[in-house]
């Protein structure tokens, strides 16, 4: 959280300089032109603020067509410059992931707003990677093996707080161990080392990158 906070007064602080110097900045960082979904930011924010409940219009991406939902919103989290609200379903308090380029529409309503105790907003991320994480869902423990060259990367900057150095080999690769949550981006993030890391452990988390490889072979396989 510490971290976070400096990393927006570092942004803040470059900005005003260049200002009131006249200068050209001195720190760059990763943007998206044109980001959908971020007129959503501030009013969001406010709304979670002042806890008022929300009847939003989402279009999710597989689906034809809009639907309403009437939600009690909680957190706003970024991920790879794409921006996410949490909220809870007025009704039976099931958990909705949305992402904010698609939402259509946000409007407050007269329901009043009610908390979801088994929503820790200070813990409910600890073990994941990514946004995609159900309530009552566990982590799992994921083994993997990381070339020597992979391996500095790995050790100097971990896609994790849970990883573990569990042993470095004669040649320079390193077994690793993370406690995670095992969704979409988790595999993501596994596949983005390429042929540098090779899972061990558990046997589901070896079958869904298998799957993922044999697709990609299928793409790539008769070039």
């Amino acid at each position: 959280q510490f971290q976070e906070m400096a990393d927006v007064i570092s942004r803040l602080q470059d900005k005003l300089s260049i200002v009131e110097a006249n200068r050209k900045p001195i720190i760059h960082f990763d943007s998206v032109p044109d980001l959908k979904g971020l007129q959503w930011l501030n009013p969001l924010y406010n709304h979670i603020a002042h806890e008022q409940t929300l009847q939003i219009v989402y279009h999710p991406f597989l689906r034809r067509r809009s639907f309403k939902i009437t939600i009690f919103p909680y957190l706003l989290k970024e991920f790879r410059n794409r921006w996410f609200l949490y909220g809870s379903r007025c009704g039976d308090l099931k958990l909705f992931i949305l992402a904010l380029d698609r939402i259509r529409e946000v409007e407050a309503v007269s329901i009043p707003f009610q908390a979801n105790p088994e929503f820790d907003t200070d813990h409910f991320f600890d073990d994941l990677v990514g946004v995609t994480k159900g309530i009552g869902d566990k982590p799992e423990i994921i083994r993997f093996w990381a070339s020597k060259e992979q391996s500095y990367y790995i050790k100097t900057k971990p896609f994790h707080r849970s990883q573990v150095l569990l042993e470095q080999q004669k040649d320079g690769s390193c077994l690793f161990q993370v406690t995670v949550i095992v969704n979409y981006e988790l595999i993501s993030v596994l596949l983005s080392y390429g042929s540098g890391i090779r899972i061990l452990s558990p046997h589901s988390v070896v079958c869904l990158m298998q799957l993922q490889i044999d697709r990609l072979q299928q793409l790539y396989g008769f070039l």
